[in-house]
């Protein structure tokens, strides 16, 4: 039985505005925990983007 890992990084807007990604890659679980730290910290527009191995997510302005 073949395991499928599957990527996920975030995208979101910092309290001053910027848009942000994550540089490494996170299991699900891991994502969801980062994206609710992240909304604490007041960041906004906070997304679990699912990815590619090796894929790079370009910030959304």
């Amino acid at each position: 039985m073949a395991i499928t890992m599957k990527n996920y990084r975030l995208t979101w807007t910092d309290t001053s505005g910027v848009p942000r990604v994550s540089v490494p890659s996170y299991d699900k679980a891991s994502a969801e925990r980062r994206k609710e730290r992240l909304q604490g910290d007041g960041c906004t527009d906070v997304q679990v983007v699912e990815t590619k191995p090796g894929e790079v997510l370009q910030p959304q302005a």
